[in-house]
């Protein structure tokens, strides 16, 4: 029974800072799109003609935006208090890489590292509290420093397969966005009005990609400085020689069509030549799910008749 109340505590512990991180970014992005939510409600309240005090309007917010938007700032301001300025920006650099996801700062990022150590520690005491049996104090050290290890480096991992994830999609749609900015750009339209094309079309990181540049030759950057601004984002090679062939043919007058159809040759061939590359592992990482797994099995469903038969023999043979 005690085991059933440590499982189901140490559920809550793991849910609560799931949720904090959750919530709080979700609440955190909305202040970003609306400047001051506080304001915003006194709007709200007056346009109904009601009088309230500063602290109606405060306690009718969301409990995010009361205590857990606030505390995730506050620790986001302290870690960059102590926090070199080279890992603050490697740390946006990685964010930008995995597309912002949540829209997280880097102070509040690197905050989260210290955040999930304490609730990977506090699950294992509660496990530890409620084990029938009371763990050494060597165990216990042992046990807490390996989940807290864990705990600070969760959020890394996480950051790491959001960046891969990401460069894994943009890879697989580039020779199908090539092909459409192709069709496009021999239809007549512009590079330009190709990307937005692509950008209404699909919904994807590229798509958004395509946009983001949009966007930005529309507010008055060149069309070359968005180029490498993108290819910077992506961090993709494929992507920066992409960027560079087409800034290139623009300088020198290349015709855009045939370049694109270039690229998107090449890019098809690379996406080719990945698929079989994967193949080639598949047979490998096959190894060690049927020597765990698979192997024990046939051995047992095999040579249980044998050991049966081998112990009736000698079973009668000793009586």
């Amino acid at each position: 029974m005690q085991w059933v109340i440590g499982i189901f505590l140490a559920f809550l512990v793991v849910g609560g800072a799931i949720y904090m991180v959750i919530v709080g970014n979700r609440a955190m992005r909305q202040q970003d799109e609306n400047d001051d939510p506080l304001m915003a409600r006194l709007a709200e309240f007056s346009e109904r003609g009601e009088l309230v005090s500063l602290e109606q309007i405060e306690l009718s917010q969301p409990f995010s935006e009361r205590v857990i938007v606030p505390f995730m700032r506050r620790l986001g301001e302290l870690s960059a208090r102590f926090t070199p300025q080279k890992v603050l920006l490697e740390t946006n650099r990685k964010l930008e890489l995995a597309g912002n996801p949540g829209r997280l700062e880097a102070s509040t990022f690197l905050a989260t590292r210290f955040i999930v150590p304490v609730f990977f520690d506090g699950f294992i005491l509660i496990i530890a509290r409620l084990a029938p049996k009371p763990w050494s104090f060597g165990t216990m050290f042992m046990v807490l420093l390996v989940f807290g290890l864990l705990g600070f480096a969760f959020p890394q991992l996480w950051l790491t397969s959001k960046i891969q994830a990401r460069q894994k999609e943009i890879r697989k749609a580039m020779p199908d966005a090539l092909d459409l900015l192709t069709i496009c750009v021999e239809a007549g339209l512009s590079f330009d009005s190709a990307m937005s094309k692509v950008s209404e079309k699909w919904e994807n990181q590229l798509s958004l990609a395509f946009a983001r540049v949009i966007r930005e030759i529309q507010l008055g950057k060149l069309q070359r400085e968005a180029l490498r601004d993108m290819s910077e984002r992506l961090g993709i090679n494929e992507m920066t020689s992409f960027v560079a062939a087409v800034i290139q043919s623009q300088q020198l007058g290349v015709s855009m069509s045939k370049v694109l159809r270039i690229q998107s040759e090449q890019m098809r061939m690379k996406r080719r030549q990945r698929a079989e590359e994967e193949a080639h592992k598949a047979p490998v990482k096959m190894i060690f799910p049927m020597g765990l797994l698979i192997f024990p099995s046939i051995l047992i469903i095999l040579m249980t008749p044998a050991l049966l038969q081998i112990t009736d023999v000698f079973g009668n043979a000793f009586r």
